[in-house]
């Protein structure tokens, strides 16, 4: 029996949290503290101890809910062992002191979050909350048990291939043989990234997350004639502003608390090579006024320096926002914007991109198997396969390698079945009166959006009825078993 009504909230500090302490947004954990009711919260952090420090004073400042830090000073914040160690303890002290558990999965890193849900699905019974600035606070189903007789095929897989499949990275050697695509749409921007690629000129990607915009970066870098100079990746929005100008320009010994040697900045390190700057449009507006000096003039100062560098760069920025909507409103600067959009390319997400998303399991199945030999052979059933057909993929690309890693985890022999990836698959209910996303602008297919929403219905309802269509049709609130053979032939249902 708990003690507790209300259950103890545990979770790591992420980066976004951290932010929150310096002026930025609430981040996940204070907005979850917000929204549902927590006898206490339980922080595990690997941060520097410093910044643990302020944010646990900024966070006990904002709440009434009693707060508890832990340092945990990982070697690596995707090493499996490490952050299963010290999750599993701190579970285990508060299942001993009989607490009832809710976890967030949204701060941290992807190994962090596949620890959470192992051990909170087996050892530890625990909600979930999952926290974003788009679906806002949400209780999560994760609608699958772990039983005993999956846990020896999971751990036969190396920890280094799970830090590797929780990471996905992008291939240092990616190329444009790496964009796996049938889609003529997609195609077509292979084409004009591979001139783009000869030419030199900055470049500007659009595309929500997960749609491959580093990967179009490097395919871009490594097909031009500076392949063999340095690409340097940043992310802007997880930059905090204090360090905004250190990061981008360097900074000397001495220019303020913390500065121990001389350090060069992102533009010194990709010197005659290419810089890609993700989520481009999170940059403040005075950053923005350095950075176009930067690209105009090809000079840099470090902070505390006094002397120019020169500085000779290749720009890719990257961004999920419609810059042009920000230059209208004034939130980015016109000038800086024409500067880098010079050749641009707007990259579909995967609900967009018709032909590819089996191609994609495929394709990503045949890597996993790379990585480890557990996982050669693995192949989608026909009933796993219209479940694939029918999500959204609001995450695109990505959210697809993270399902099917799951999946390919979590199913017996070499078949991923049916109830395998409705498992693997994580449904964030949409908001009421939630408006549509869909760009207008750049044009729609209405049908095809009808599409997406009515199949995964059509599925389930005859999934329910063992594919008895008159029963499947009064379900669906369908006058005839002819309507909804009519709607199973429109929108490609078997």
């Amino acid at each position: 029996m708990a003690k507790n009504k209300s259950p103890v909230l545990v979770c790591w500090i992420g980066g976004n949290d951290l932010k929150a302490a310096t002026g930025g947004l609430p981040g996940p954990i204070f907005s979850t503290l917000r929204a549902a009711n927590f006898s206490r919260v339980e922080l595990l952090c690997s941060y520097p101890r410093l910044e643990m420090e302020a944010y646990r004073d900024w966070l006990a400042a904002q709440t009434p809910v009693p707060l508890a830090v832990t340092q945990v000073p990982l070697i690596s914040p995707v090493d499996f062992a490490e952050i299963y160690e010290a999750a599993e303890q701190h579970l285990r002290q508060l299942q001993t002191a009989g607490e009832s558990l809710a976890i967030l999965l949204s701060p941290g890193t992807a190994a962090m979050q596949a620890v959470w849900i192992l051990l909170g699905k087996t050892r530890y019974p625990a909600t979930f909350y999952q926290s974003s600035l788009e679906q806002g606070v949400q209780q999560v189903n994760i609608p699958f048990e772990i039983a005993a007789e999956y846990v020896p095929a999971a751990s036969a897989i190396s920890s280094s291939s799970l830090s590797n499949m929780a990471l996905q990275a992008t291939p240092v050697d990616a190329a444009f043989d790496n964009i796996i695509t049938r889609n003529k749409n997609m195609l077509l921007l292979k084409q004009q990234a591979q001139v783009l690629a000869q030419k030199l000129v900055p470049v500007l990607v659009y595309g929500e997350t997960g749609t491959g915009k580093e990967l179009f970066a490097r395919a871009i870098h490594n097909a031009g004639p500076r392949s063999d100079k340095p690409f340097v990746a940043v992310n802007c929005g997880a930059i905090p502003p204090e360090l905004i100008d250190s990061t981008l320009f360097g900074h000397k010994k001495g220019a303020f608390t913390g500065a121990i040697a001389d350090r060069p900045g992102v533009f010194q390190q990709a010197d005659g090579g290419t810089l890609f700057l993700d989520e481009f449009g999170e940059l403040a507006a005075d950053v923005q006024v350095r950075l176009l000096r930067v690209l105009q003039e090809g000079v840099c100062t470090p902070v505390g320096g006094i002397g120019e560098q020169r500085v000779d760069v290749r720009l890719i920025a990257a961004t999920h926002c419609n810059l042009m909507t920000e230059v209208a409103e004034g939130r980015f600067r016109e000038d800086l914007f024409y500067r880098v959009a010079v050749g641009v390319l707007h990259l579909p997400p995967l609900r967009q991109r018709e032909g590819d998303l089996l191609l994609l399991c495929d394709a990503l199945l045949a890597a996993l198997g790379q990585q480890d030999g557990a996982l050669v052979g693995k192949k989608i059933s026909p009933d796993a396969k219209n479940i694939v057909l029918g999500h959204a993929w609001p995450g695109n690309v990505r959210e697809l390698q993270a399902t099917l890693v799951r999946a390919a985890l979590w199913c017996q022999g070499d078949t991923i079945e049916l109830q395998d990836m409705a498992g693997a698959l994580f449904e964030m209910p949409a908001r009421s009166g939630q408006a549509a996303t869909v760009d207008v602008s750049q044009g729609v297919d209405i049908q095809r959006l009808l599409g997406e929403f009515v199949r995964p219905y059509l599925q389930q309802a005859l999934a329910k009825t063992a594919g008895n269509k008159t029963q499947a049709a009064r379900l669906l609130g369908l006058k005839s078993q002819q309507t909804l053979s009519n709607w199973m032939e429109k929108y490609d249902v078997e």
